[in-house]
């Protein structure tokens, strides 16, 4: 890890883990992108890169530098001969928007310094990283942009953001402004995104880019189902273990923008990630600031396996924070699809003795315990405990709970408020609504105006005066619509399209309060699931609902999707009743815990309902997770077979020293000839030998590699099997 800058030649050299990312300074002042990609030692001679074929039109748009039009722009402007996407849109007090940076200074620090008022990854000592920034100016709009690039010393990233400052005496209108663009030499990339829909998140699509612009994004005031904040450009040949992969993944949990531009020739492909420019604009005040979210760009020369494993790493341990980022997550029951709103304290306590005979650590209480809430249509934002369900309240159902030896949690939407509530009778101006337009309902449920601070402290008064009331472990923190009229009643005009970008940061401003308030609690995020699985909300909360989807078969193309930039430690995973309430298939409970078990492991059912058979299975799931947990929730993560590409799923986890790793496969529907199946495994020692602690046999690390294991018969649908390696 080092920053270098050569004056004589203008370019900066910043060295990551086993890559480089280089940019020049050109003649005439502009930041041009040279090179991104497989560690270099001298960036000298990449000035040839520069030199491209333009066409006839007009003729190039020159500068000192060349064809403004073509050149590889760092973090490209508008209106000044680069036709392409710019990287912001700023506006002057006369209307027009043409602007062109240009370098002044820079600085090379160790560290990394915090991004104001939003999250991003860090670092607990100065030699983790190190971290250059870049000061451009516009002189004519007296802005200065301040580009930050910081290089891990144990990990191939480099975090990006930017900030915009107006130095001037008038205001300015930000129109755009992303979080980081790069000129990528050539376009024989394919695409890789995460898209899908509630209940079959972050499915894996990938497709060859071409010319023109190809984008992933979301307007719903969230991440959001359809569509993951995160794209990868890979070589045609990379699969798991080989070629080259460039991962872009933006840490925030709003709208967002990440696309790449393939220019007609293809001599070049713009890749920018950042906050969706279409509902967005910010007014900048003389001496204001405005920061971007972070980007975390990961580059892999070892297949998108090794690209996954970095962001594994990086966002397992310096992205989550607090207690639970390196302890192991406890086994819990959920009460949800046991009883959805129907419930007493009794019928929770009967669930949680059950689960105590088994082993299970942790009862959650889900949606119902508060207001007059029998269904969806009420009750948001009345957070005190229904009498009628809770006679004693949260603090007597987690005392009775506690006795059976567990430890207590709760489900909780404070974003949300239900018209027919006492706090939407107080506060109907606490809601996102533009006014003389109908407040459109969603679940039977308004978004509060997380812009407006006395809307935050109303939401860290109520959370905070429930967990101070009963001894509460865990909280699941719900989101379950996405936004509509996004406009405040404590803005101005002017400032109304910046609604949704000050929910998030209000919403990051509640999270920062409560869960440094409370540090003994595990959150969990969840937005109608998988809605809001993205960075920046695992920053505040070091695990996510990975969909509200349960069902085995589906899970194994959800949590394989998932895996691609997010780590186990941040999957929940559950094991749900049959037939499964939302495919309505029946599977195996074998099959449905192998599944759970490759994440954060619970059940979601009604335990007192288990026959003596299906008891003494889940005391051995439950048994059996405990002694890998740590492996799964913390080991390296391999893919071995796709559910995106056959019948078969295969994964497994290694342990940091390769001395042990747990393996998982699974085969959806019985194949009449049934040929025996090898898998090979990954992540191995060549040179050690592995005993398989279910059988004792002992096999070299460059044979289970190479050759693979065999997989027993396997008779029906629905058919897993897990095994235990450990070095000997």
């Amino acid at each position: 890890m080092t920053i270098h800058y050569d004056e004589q030649r203008r370019i900066f050299h910043v060295q990551a883990k086993g890559t480089s990312y280089v940019m020049a300074v050109s003649p005439d002042g502009t930041l041009l992108h040279l090179y991104w990609g497989q560690e270099i030692q001298d960036a000298g001679g990449l000035q040839d890169l520069l030199q491209v074929h333009h066409g006839s039109f007009a003729g190039p748009v020159q500068s000192a530098g060349g064809d403004v039009g073509v050149l590889p722009h760092e973090f490209p402007a508008f209106g000044t001969g680069d036709h392409r996407s710019p990287a912001y849109v700023v506006q002057r007090f006369d209307g027009s928007i043409a602007s062109r940076l240009t370098y002044v200074r820079h600085s090379i620090f160790p560290g990394k310094p915090k991004l104001a008022g939003l999250p991003a990854t860090y670092v607990e000592t100065d030699d983790e990283a190190e971290t250059l920034e870049i000061e451009l100016t516009d002189a004519v709009l007296a802005l200065r942009v301040l580009l930050r690039y910081t290089a891990f010393a144990q990990h191939s990233a480099i975090a990006r953001s930017a900030t915009l400052v107006n130095h001037g005496d008038m205001p300015l209108q930000l129109h755009r402004a992303l979080s980081a663009s790069i000129d990528m030499s050539g376009a024989d990339f394919e695409y890789l995104q995460l898209s899908g829909a509630w209940i079959r998140e972050r499915f894996i699509e990938r497709r060859p880019l071409v010319p023109g612009e190809q984008s992933v994004y979301s307007r719903s005031g969230m991440s959001g189902h359809k569509h993951n904040p995160f794209i990868a450009l890979a070589t045609p040949n990379a699969d798991e273990e080989r070629g080259e992969v460039y991962g872009f993944s933006l840490v925030y949990s709003g709208n967002f923008l990440a696309r790449a531009e393939v220019e007609p020739m293809r001599q070049s492909c713009r890749v920018q990630i950042g906050i969706h420019p279409d509902e967005f604009s910010w007014l900048l005040e003389p001496g204001e600031s405005f920061h971007t979210p972070e980007a975390v760009l990961v580059y892999s020369g070892a297949g998108i396996g090794e690209m996954s494993r970095t962001y594994h790493r990086l966002y397992r341990t310096r992205l989550a924070r607090g207690r639970y980022r390196d302890q192991p997550r406890p086994v819990l029951v959920n009460n949800w699809e046991a009883t959805y709103f129907h419930f007493d304290t009794d019928k929770l306590v009967e669930i949680a003795k059950a689960g105590s005979e088994l082993g299970v650590e942790l009862f959650v209480l889900d949606d119902g315990w508060f207001g007059k809430r029998d269904s969806d249509n009420c009750s948001l934002g009345d957070w005190y405990p229904d009498p009628r369900k809770l006679p004693g309240g949260l603090a007597d159902v987690a005392k009775r709970i506690e006795a059976c030896g567990l430890q207590f949690g709760i489900w909780i939407e404070p974003e949300m408020v239900s018209p027919d509530s006492d706090l939407y009778r107080q506060h109907p101006d606490w809601c996102l609504h533009v006014v003389d337009r109908p407040r459109s309902e969603r679940r039977n449920q308004l978004t509060l105006d997380l812009s407006r601070r006395d809307v935050c402290d109303f939401i860290v008064e109520a959370v905070s005066n429930v967990l101070h009331s009963a001894p509460i472990r865990y909280v699941k923190w719900d989101m379950n619509r996405p936004m509509t009229e996004v406009g405040s009643a404590a803005l101005p005009a002017e400032r109304q399209r910046e609604t949704a970008h000050r929910y998030m940061l209000g919403l990051y401003d509640v999270l920062e309060r409560i869960t440094s308030a409370f540090p003994d609690v595990l959150f969990e995020s969840c937005a109608s699931g998988g809605g809001r699985f993205d960075p920046g909300m695992l920053h505040y909360m070091p695990q996510t609902w990975t969909s509200d989807n349960t069902d085995g078969v589906s899970r194994l193309k959800i949590q394989y999707g998932t895996s691609i930039v997010y780590p186990a430690s941040s999957i929940g995973a559950h094991v749900s009743a049959v037939p499964n309430h939302q495919m309505h298939r029946l599977t195996p409970l074998s099959f449905r815990g192998h599944v759970a078990m490759s994440g954060n492991f619970g059940y979601e059912l009604d335990l007192s309902k288990f026959t003596p058979e299906e008891k003494e299975l889940a005391k051995q799931q439950i048994a059996t997770y405990k002694s890998i947990r740590q492996l799964v929730q913390f080991g390296d993560f391999h893919r071995l077979l796709s559910p995106f590409e056959g019948n078969e799923t295969a994964w497994m986890f290694v342990s940091a020293q390769r001395d042990e790793a747990y393996v998982a496969y699974f085969r959806v529907f019985p194949d009449p000839l049934q040929p025996v199946r090898r898998l090979r495994l990954r992540g191995l020692q060549e040179s050690a030998r592995y005993r398989l602690e279910e059988t004792g046999e002992v096999f070299a690390g460059d044979l289970l590699m190479r050759v693979g294991i065999a997989m027993p018969l396997m008779h029906g649908e629905y058919q897993s099997v897990a095994m235990r390696l450990r070095k000997v």
